[in-house]
């Protein structure tokens, strides 16, 4: 058996000591690597020479369950879709049913005014099922881990609801508190000098409630946090319409394979990532870039699955399936991201699993502690059940879980990839920025960047007479004239000339257009001076020139360059705005580079820099003590991506690039960089202001519950509270907005391949 990467979903988990607990357990089997996520109830498993059926067993051996997942949906049938969240549904019965009991349980106990002769019988029968079938789930889990030696969550619940029934059982029927005429109120803050009230129905009722409302809205949000995934993972089509020997069939889309040809009509979704091989239409890839604008595609032009075809039909042929897929790629990153754990995570999973033991022992020191002082026996109770109530370290397991999973998913929403958890740490060091040039700041694609006429020449009669004579031609620096002019002139006896140009007739006039030397030479064609000085500063700022002549006489010269992407300027002011310093590294030779760096407003510059000089470069300035981001998306950048602290490639980049990066820009525009880093800059503030708040929650709260200064049905409600507050706090991070800015480029986002 060799190595491999499997997912188990983990079932039956209840806290942060569940997840901390089968981790371990699947961790002391040889050769496995195992994280488990609470928020996510899913295991990440690395293991050699370890079957999928022994790491079940180790699950089920720690007392969860465990199994692989289901596949998604699009690859079930009908009959196969899932059912409503069953635990959901269980927890909100149980919650409505303890509730209804409970507040008559509250009432009575709380208002003297209402306490009939015998009335405590009453609250004992109301109490009994709550405190039994209502707090279950916690007994269960807490016999459980008991069974196994350890302690959770659920024990210090279980402990406590069952502390205070049983203390209640005996006050009734060993005690005074069974004798008709008892009167009871109850205040939220206790005191130490008053003596406790005998019955503790209400604490065991009003505990049981508050604990089945926080763990259903935990359940609830956790599975809101998630949604963004699940969503992007559904987003598929469901089927296609396959064309072979000129006949359709429409098919599932899990039978298409690659080479397949499928049509695409208006309105429906491209079934699987592919090559247009007939028609035009415009693409609506608003799910995979964020991007409003329908992009143009033609034949020749790749497409995404799940994207929407807004105008014409199209004949696609089909390059990749099934998890081969851009969408499923995406949706893999994204899980990944979910799946794993900062640092900061690893602290609370530990503090977590030793937190709950100490707790049960301090609850043991205020009892004695009490007890030996002389107060009463009731004092000592209600300092030992507040103690263990409100100590609950659920807050702890949830704090950076469910800040990431929802960070992660508003990423992925917006076009942005956070690989894990870690990247977010450096996106909080980071000082300096070092980005490619070609495919990152500028476009990648060459078009015409100027145009130098001769008096009496039009710009557009001299894109008009070059596109004519360059439409013959195969050439990248022909396809960016062709291009520059909506529909090119017929042209006749067209001949190329390699290295040099072209010519062609063009309503009757011999045309040639190419380098200006071979104009000269060639053809005797004379340049005016002024035009020859601009035409010399075009190419040294990098431009490649094509010179135009007609019938022997210079109409004009068309520059041709690599564009500068109209959104990175601002890109730039707002990485500046960071806090970061831009540098701009590029293979290109020194003109062309400044002449970026000046468009886009960068004052460092690094040129004419081979892949291994670019590494070292990033070394160098680590070396300075500076924390670097690369920005890139070629297979030259791979390795000063993988090696600088935080590498982010452009989505429409190659393979290399985007598996040696930490973050992705799926639709390749370099404004959203600087999103990607406040997003994951806010998602770390998020993380840490919730283990702040769950860290504080517990250092203030012992110490007042040990003194019996907070009556247990108060602590209740706080310890829910304080899950409710993490989880709460993280979901605004679903309102995470880009900052508003330029129009953004159309870019077509090319499958990788």
């Amino acid at each position: 058996m060799s190595t491999q990467d499997v997912q188990l979903d983990i079932t039956g988990m209840t806290c942060a000591s569940c997840a901390n607990r089968i981790e371990r357990k699947l961790n002391k089997l040889p050769g496995v690597e195992a994280t488990v996520n609470y928020a996510t109830e899913k295991a990440r498993v690395r293991s050699d020479n370890v079957s999928i059926d022994e790491l079940i067993a180790a699950v089920e051996a720690a007392g969860y369950a465990a199994a692989i997942p289901a596949p998604p949906a699009s690859d079930r049938t009908a009959k196969d879709v899932p059912e409503p969240d069953g635990e959901l549904t269980s927890l909100r019965r149980r919650l409505v049913i303890t509730a209804a009991l409970s507040l008559p349980i509250a009432i009575l106990s709380m208002v003297p005014a209402l306490q009939f002769t015998n009335w405590q019988w009453l609250v004992l029968t109301l109490a009994a099922p709550v405190a039994v079938w209502g707090a279950w789930p916690f007994h269960r889990a807490a016999a459980i881990n008991a069974r196994h030696g350890s302690t959770t969550m659920d024990t210090l619940i279980s402990i406590g609801v069952l502390a205070a029934f049983g203390w209640s059982l005996y006050a009734l029927f060993f005690g005074q508190a069974g004798m008709p005429g008892l009167r009871m109120s109850i205040t939220l803050f206790g005191t130490p000098e008053a003596g406790g009230h005998e019955l503790y129905l209400e604490v065991a009722a009003l505990v049981t409630v508050f604990i089945l409302a926080g763990r259903y809205m935990e359940v609830r949000a956790k599975r809101q946090s998630g949604a963004a995934l699940r969503a992007l993972l559904e987003l598929g089509a469901k089927d296609a319409v396959l064309l072979r020997d000129g006949v359709e069939t429409r098919v599932p889309v899990e039978q298409l394979a690659e080479g397949d040809t499928v049509v695409v009509r208006p309105g429906e979704k491209i079934p699987s990532d592919g090559l247009v091989v007939e028609g035009a239409s415009a693409v609506d890839e608003t799910m995979l870039t964020g991007e409003s604008m329908p992009v143009e595609v033609g034949p020749g032009s790749r497409v995404v699955g799940a994207t929407i075809n807004d105008g014409g039909r199209l004949v696609v042929q089909i390059t990749r399936t099934g998890s081969d897929t851009e969408l499923a790629r995406l949706g893999k990153l994204v899980e990944e991201a979910q799946s794993g754990k900062a640092p900061v995570q690893r602290l609370a999973d530990r503090v977590s699993a030793v937190f709950v033991p100490i707790v049960i022992v301090l609850a043991g020191v205020a009892f004695a502690g009490w007890a030996l002082t002389g107060a009463p026996i009731e004092i000592a109770f209600t300092a030992a059940i507040t103690t263990l109530i409100i100590a609950c370290p659920c807050a702890l397991g949830l704090a950076t879980p469910t800040a990431l999973l929802v960070g992660t998913g508003r990423g992925s929403q917006l076009g942005i990839l956070i690989r894990g958890p870690e990247v977010l740490e450096q996106t909080r060091r980071i000082d300096t920025i070092v980005l490619d040039k070609t495919g990152t700041v500028t476009s990648g694609v060459m078009a015409v960047s100027g145009v130098h006429l001769v008096a009496g020449v039009t710009k557009g009669e001299l894109l008009r007479l070059a596109a004519a004579v360059e439409h013959g031609s195969e050439h990248p620096i022909a396809r960016a004239i062709v291009g520059s002019v909506d529909a090119p002139e017929p042209a006749e006896a067209f001949a190329a000339h390699a290295g040099f140009g072209v010519q062609a007739l063009v309503d009757g006039s011999l045309v040639i257009a190419g380098r200006v030397e071979w104009l000269r030479d060639q053809w005797s064609v004379r340049v005016p001076a002024d035009l020859a000085e601009a035409i010399r500063e075009d190419e040294t700022r990098g431009a490649t020139v094509i010179a135009v002549a007609s019938d022997g006489e210079f109409r004009g010269a068309i520059s041709i360059a690599d564009t500068v992407k109209p959104t990175s300027r601002e890109a730039i002011a707002r990485l500046t705005r960071l806090g970061l310093t831009p540098i701009l590294l590029t293979g290109d030779n020194p003109g062309a580079a400044q002449a970026v760096a000046d468009t886009v407003g960068i004052e460092t510059v690094k040129s004419r820099v081979t892949p291994a000089e670019k590494l070292e470069v990033i070394r160098s300035l680590q070396a300075q003590g500076k924390v670097v981001a690369m920005v890139g998306d070629g297979v030259n950048d791979s390795a000063a991506l993988a090696a600088a602290d935080l590498g982010i490639a452009m989505g429409t980049g190659t393979d290399a690039a985007i598996t040696a990066s930490d973050l992705t820009v799926v639709n390749g525009d370099l404004i959203l960089v600087a999103d990607a880093i406040r997003l994951a800059r806010r998602t770390l503030g998020t993380i840490k202001g919730n283990l702040f708040w769950a860290f504080a929650y517990n250092t203030a709260a012992i110490p007042v519950a040990m003194l019996a200064l907070l009556n247990p049905v108060l602590a209740a409600a706080a310890m829910a509270f304080s899950s409710v507050f993490v989880v709460t706090n993280s979901l605004r991070l679903k309102r995470f907005r880009p900052l508003p800015g330029p129009t953004r480029s159309n870019l077509v986002v090319a499958a990788k391949g």
